[in-house]
Formats: structure tokens, sequence, C-alpha cells
């Protein structure tokens, strides 16, 4: 028998929407009495007679407790819950089996059919309402998290639409970077440089260019700005501007010297970006660079090194000659000194400068490239044209670490001298 307190008690607060609960009994008797507590205590009821007529009801509407009587005629209470588990639901459904069987082995057959709890008959009016309380808390803590679930789902597409959105506008900044270098070869008469940009993201920090000095003096440069990005892109495209062949008057390399253009020394050069980054932009940014002033009539050059990797000499007889000093890169420290260093190319040499991204690729064992690599990679490839030494070397990059995506940016210029030839 049924114990019925007479006292209504609700188990959720008034502004809650009652639970829906199906009471499911052969016995219209022993339905009627769970049903008119579960009223009491403030359930939203529905009857069934038999496992089928329950199932039926499943199908058409969303229960949030279960509570049925194991032994029924027909389909019984367990044969009911493995049905009902197998129907498609928004939201958990708790499940509570009403039975005489004391069993232990009965009891756990029950649990791993669906069951998620039982009550023994007669059901006994406290028992039952703590049963639901333990009900109700876990269907209270599945809701709690399906709305969490649910908040980080919409939080993830608001994520999403702002990354689509952000990854169009880097696509179409990679483009406009890609265009400050509008030429991946230019032919100076005696030399020819070939250039080449490979950031490792959308933007990279990478810069390479060329400029004409006068009508035998050109300038080639190879930047390598801090951090990645689109900071770092930004930064390229200011210091492009510094250094644009074309727009002459607003070269910081160049000058007017006896109303003649010329160009100021490399490591003269490299002071002035020194204080401009300092003193006028005062960013936390700082950046290496290999500046050169080639001549192309006698093939002497010098240049100046601040903090970027050596650039190379590939000779003619496949000789690789390192240059320059090392140096301190440009924007770290007020009044900094850079030095020069001469060097002289004959016909038939090349001089390669190079980003810290080729020296300092890595394999899977986290192995470097380093100085001895890339003269193995120069050695193998020297018979090649320029334009396509810088091809190979991306090849040989990518087999070098058994991928594809670099975690620096690969940049590097090429001058090919060929003199009188």
């Amino acid at each position: 028998m049924l114990n019925i307190d007479t006292k209504p008690k609700t188990l959720r607060p008034s502004a809650f929407v009652p639970r829906r609960v199906l009471v499911v009994d052969d016995s219209a008797a022993q339905r009627k009495l769970v049903a008119l507590q579960l009223i009491r205590w403030g359930y939203d009821v529905t009857e069934a007679g038999t496992g089928d007529q329950a199932l039926a009801l499943c199908k058409k509407q969303q229960f949030e407790i279960i509570l049925s009587d194991w032994m029924m005629p027909g389909m019984d209470g367990l044969a009911f819950c493995q049905a009902f588990r197998a129907l498609p639901r928004e939201s958990y459904g708790y499940f509570i089996l009403l039975t005489s069987k004391s069993e232990k082995a009965e009891i756990a057959n029950g649990l791993e059919n669906g069951a998620d709890d039982f009550v023994t008959k007669p059901v006994n009016s406290d028992e039952l309402r703590a049963r639901l309380r333990s009900g109700e808390r876990i269907l209270q803590m599945q809701e709690e998290l399906v709305d969490k679930n649910n908040l980080v789902l919409s939080t993830l597409q608001e994520l999403q639409k702002v990354y689509d959105s952000l990854d169009r506008d880097l696509i179409e900044a990679r483009k406009l970077q890609q265009t400050l270098l509008r030429d991946r070869w230019r032919d100076f008469g005696p030399a020819q440089a070939a250039f080449m940009l490979h950031p490792s993201g959308h933007v990279g920090g990478d810069l390479v260019g060329s400029f004409q000095i006068d009508a035998g003096r050109i300038g080639l440069f190879s930047i390598d700005v801090s951090g990645h990005g689109v900071a770092s892109a930004m930064m390229t495209a200011r210091l492009a501007g510094l250094l644009s062949g074309a727009s002459p008057e607003q070269n910081i390399a160049l000058r007017l010297q006896n109303g003649q253009q010329d160009a100021w020394p490399p490591a003269e050069l490299a002071a002035r970006l020194n204080r401009l980054m300092l003193d006028d932009m005062q960013v936390e940014q700082y950046f290496t660079m290999i500046y050169v002033e080639f001549d192309l009539t006698t093939g002497a050059g010098r240049l100046v090194q601040a903090g970027h990797p050596h650039p190379v000499i590939i000779g003619r007889d496949g000789r690789i000659q390192p240059l320059g000093f090392g140096g301190l890169p440009i924007g770290l420290i007020s009044d900094a000194d850079f030095e020069e260093t001469a060097f002289q190319l004959v016909s038939g040499d090349r001089l390669f400068l190079l980003s810290d991204g080729v020296t300092e690729c890595s394999d899977g064992l986290g192995r470097e490239l380093g100085a001895q690599g890339l003269e193995k990679i120069l050695k193998n490839n020297a018979r090649l044209s320029s334009p396509d030494l810088l091809e190979a070397l991306i090849w040989d990059l990518q087999n070098f670490a058994d991928s594809s995506d670099f975690a620096d940016d690969i940049s590097g210029v090429i001058l090919d001298y060929r003199g009188d030839l």
C-alpha cells in the first residue's frame, strides 16, 4: 500500500514548469494512488496501463521522469525501459522501476538495461519522494550542462564567424603584402637579382627588395621583423615604404650629394633606422637586416649586418664564403654601432642574403639545419639558375622538416653577378 501524504509539497519552485511524469502500472488502483501523490507534490502526471501504451505516449511527447511497474503483462517494465532508451530524445529521461524484486542480480540486470533507480513495492511515500528528489538533482544537473553546452556552442559559432571574417581579411592582407615584392626577378644589366618570400602564416614579418641608387649602383636588403602576424606585417609595410625604389624621395637610404642622387653608407643607414625605431616609432618591435650597396661595374660591394644571418658568396667554383660580423638588431639599443663589410664579386659569383627561417628550420627531432646544412643544399643546387635555386631551397627545407608548414618565415635574395659576360 502507498502511504499517502496529504500535505502538498512541491519539489520545484512555483516559477518553474512542473516536470512531466509518466506513471505506468497495469493496476489501476496502484496507478491512481501514485499519480495522486505526484500531483500533490506538484508534478504534471500522465498515466498508462501497459508498457505498449506507455511507449506510444513517449513517442508523442517528452516525459522527464518515468515511474513504471516491473511486472506487467505483455511488455513488462524492463522491456519498456529498453525501448524507452532507444527513442530519440532532446533531453534525458529519469527511469524508476517499481518492483517487489529484491534479488541483487535482478536489480543489477535492471540497471544494466537502462533503469536509473528502484522503489520497492509496496511504495513508501517518503522513499518515493527521496528517489524523486535524487532524480530531480540529476535532471537539473543535466539541464545545466545542456545550457552550458549550448552557451559554449553559441560562443564557438560567434567565434567561428569572427575567425572566418579575420581569415578573409588575412588572406587579403597576404595578397597586399605580396605586392610589396612586385618583381621576383630584376635585371640590372651586369647583374640580376632573384627574390623569394615564403611566410609561415597568412602574413609574415620578412621583407626583401632592391632599388637603384644611380646608373652604376643598386641597393639590396633582407629584413626580418620580430614576432609574427599582423603587427609584424604592418611593420614590413612601413619599412617597404622607407626603402622603396618607386619613391626615391621617400627612401631613407638615399640622399642628395652635390645635386646628385646618392646613398647613405650601409652602416649609417642602419644607424638612421635604429634612431627612427627608438625615437620616432617607439614600438616594442625590432628587426634584423642585411643591407648591401653594390657596384654593377666593378663587382665591389659593402654591406651592414644588423643581427641577420650571415650572407654568403656562392663562388663560380662552388666555394661557399660567409660574410659579415653579426652585429646588433635594429631598434633594441640606442646609439648602437654598426660595422660595414666590404666584398668583391667576380663574374659568375652570386651573393645570397637569407633570413634565419632558413638556418633555424628544424627536423622532427628539433635539430636545426644550420650553416653546414645550408652549405650542403647550396652546393647540391649550384648548377641551377638563381630563381630555380630559391625554389629548390624551399623543397629541400620541406624535405628536411618533413612538412610544408614552417615555424618561421623563409625569405632570400640572390644577386647573380655576370660582369661583362
